[in-house]
């Protein structure tokens, strides 16, 4: 490929890497089209990796979706199955560690260092891999039956599709272990399963694409690795993030100004062109010391400019009293907000910035008296406030009326400031009318 569309293709990759992975949680502020969107966006990007690339013309005509005497509606119909496969057994993978999750309350052991630690690990590993560190294969025998299933036809191509993520576990490894730890903390079956439905028809488009219109796809080479590369990065900050309970001190350093992030955006612009993307750790010795040193530049500007996102601009002043806060809210005729919280709950802290900005602080401090339980650790205080409060997921703010706890509004999701200030008014003028006797 020229210089310029691979140029081209490194930025759209970028782009695309940030919405997937570990920053669906903020995505879900935005709305859930941007999870969708990031989710598909992860599986497109698998699609671009050694693993999958090149094998997508081989498979096409293993099942019959690839010759000269193929009608188009066949080969795309025939494309559709593989695909459909594939998005069954990743729906499949979704919906049964979305319950994982939920019976084993996986968020709650993310303030565990016997959880973290191991998982950093195992995403450390992957990123080594990704970087070229040593490859990723399943073992032969495996392989071997696994390329037995299948075969020519519409049942044989569905097959096919069941275990061609299987197949492809060194690429696909990397970028599908961020999504089943996602849905794993949200312990939402239905929406894991369709977030890794639609990781599989990301996965699906270059089929679909060589099915419908028989072209020829750019050939295979060195700008696989910077996919690769993408990758490898990604799951760094996915270290970085499972590990913020632990490092504390980080989101301290963060200054909520201007001049901060653009700082962090040059860090990391600096880093892209060093080469943290684009030049090899199989190089000479001053080739490996320029990546390393790109890649922690590119790192570092991207968990600066992250945690500049979750930097509150003013610092609510929450009660921790139950019995305090709502007789407080009782003599000063307020409503109860109430906010639950973990330090393993990335979503809670960027609802702190939310809190934090300017026309959200002054709605809060004006109507309501803030309440916070912090709910890091498992305990049966803590779990039988949860239950009270039906707040078995996080994040969870109540909005109430503390006279007879009659609940108004209910957020179970990161909010941009809009939002929230929308529900802060439908809580307040749902106060009004219940006393005026409207309700």
């Amino acid at each position: 490929m020229s210089r310029r569309l691979q140029l081209l293709l490194v930025v759209l990759l970028v782009f695309v890497s940030g919405c997937q992975s570990d920053c669906l949680a903020d995505a879900q502020a935005r709305g859930w089209i941007f999870v969708v969107l990031g989710a598909f966006g992860a599986g497109f990007l698998t699609s671009l990796t050694p693993c999958v690339y090149p094998m997508i013309p081989i498979t096409l005509a293993i099942f019959g979706a690839r010759g000269k005497d193929v009608p188009r509606k066949r080969a795309i119909t025939l494309a559709v199955a593989y695909v459909g496969g594939m998005c069954v057994m990743y729906a499949a993978l979704g919906v049964t560690f979305a319950m994982i999750g939920k019976a084993g309350a996986f968020g709650t052991q993310l303030a565990s260092p016997w959880v973290v630690f191991p998982l950093v690990a195992l995403f450390l590993t992957l990123a080594a891999s990704m970087f070229g560190a040593f490859e990723l294969n399943l073992p032969s025998g495996i392989q071997a039956r696994l390329n037995r299933i299948g075969g020519k036809g519409f049942g044989g191509a569905f097959a096919m599709g069941l275990v061609g993520g299987l197949i492809a576990a060194p690429c696909t490894g990397p970028f599908l272990a961020s999504l089943l730890i996602y849905v794993s903390t949200s312990g939402n079956a239905l929406g894991g399963g369709g977030l890794l439905f639609t990781y599989g028809l990301g996965m699906g488009v270059l089929f679909f694409i060589l099915a419908a219109f028989a072209v020829a796809l750019p050939k295979s080479g060195a700008w696989m690795d910077a996919v690769k590369s993408i990758g490898g990065i990604g799951l760094l900050f996915a270290c970085v993030y499972y590990l913020m309970p632990f490092l504390p001190w980080l989101r301290d350093a963060v200054v909520p100004t201007t001049g901060f992030v653009v700082v962090a955006a040059i860090v990391a612009v600096i880093g892209l062109a060093a080469g943290a993307v684009h030049k090899s750790f199989h190089g000479s010795w001053g080739e490996r010391a320029q990546k390393g040193f790109a890649v922690a530049m590119v790192l570092s500007g991207a968990v600066a400019i992250w945690l500049w996102r979750q930097a509150p601009k003013h610092q609510v002043t929450w009660e921790t009293d139950e019995a305090g806060a709502i007789a407080k809210a009782r003599s000063e005729h307020k409503l109860l907000m109430i906010d639950f919280s973990a330090s393993w709950c990335n979503p809670c802290h960027a609802m702190e910035r939310t809190f934090g900005t300017d026309d959200v602080y002054t709605a809060i401090t004006k109507d309501f008296v803030p309440l916070k339980f912090e709910v890091t650790k498992q305990s049966d205080v803590n779990d039988a406030l949860k239950l009270k409060y039906d707040s078995l997921t996080l994040p969870s703010v109540i909005f109430m009326d503390p006279s007879d706890g009659t609940v108004f509004q209910r957020i179970r999701t990161e909010m941009e400031p809009d939002a929230m200030l929308k529900v802060i008014d439908a809580a307040a003028a749902r106060q009004v009318k219940m006393k005026a006797g409207g309700c």
